[in-house]
C-alpha cells in the first residue's frame, strides 16, 4: 500500500489546524500567547505607595511588542527578556485600597487567517492595595 502527499492536502490541512503554528511553515510571523506567573510587589500598603511604582512581572513568551494591562488600562512596559518586564503604573492608576488587575497582552503579528493563532492575553493576576 502506497501513502503519498500532495502538496495541495498538506497545505489544507495546516490552514484547517487552528493554533497549530509549529507545523504551519506560513506561521512564521505569528507571536506567541504571553504566560504570566507572578508581579512583584503582589501587596502593598496604599500610605507607602511612591508616586511612580515599578512592578516586576515574570512569566514566559514575552517579544517586544508585549505590554501590561493594568487594571485594563495599558501602562509603559519595558521588556527586559522573554521572561521578565517591568511595568511603570502611576498614582493617579491606584486611586484607593483594593485589588488591581495585572495582564500581559501580546498583539497579533501579521500571520492573517492562515490557520495562525498569534498574540493574546495572559491569565490575570491581582495586585492588593491594603
Amino acid at each position: 500500500m502506497s501513502f503519498t502527499i500532495r502538496l495541495g492536502h498538506l497545505l489544507a490541512l495546516l490552514v484547517l489546524l487552528p493554533g497549530c503554528n509549529t507545523l504551519n511553515p506560513l506561521c512564521g510571523s505569528a507571536r506567541p500567547s504571553p504566560v504570566l506567573n507572578s508581579v512583584s510587589p503582589m501587596t502593598m500598603a496604599f500610605s507607602k505607595l511612591p508616586p511612580t511604582l515599578s512592578l516586576i512581572l515574570t512569566g514566559g513568551q514575552f517579544v517586544s511588542s508585549s505590554v501590561v494591562l493594568f487594571n485594563g488600562t495599558t501602562v509603559p512596559t519595558t521588556v527586559n527578556s522573554k521572561s521578565q518586564l517591568t511595568a511603570t503604573i502611576t498614582s493617579s492608576l491606584i486611586t484607593a485600597p483594593g485589588s488591581y488587575s495585572v495582564q500581559v497582552q501580546t498583539p497579533a503579528g501579521n500571520s492573517g487567517d492562515l490557520g495562525c493563532s498569534s498574540g493574546g492575553e495572559s491569565a490575570t493576576l491581582t495586585m492588593t492595595v491594603t
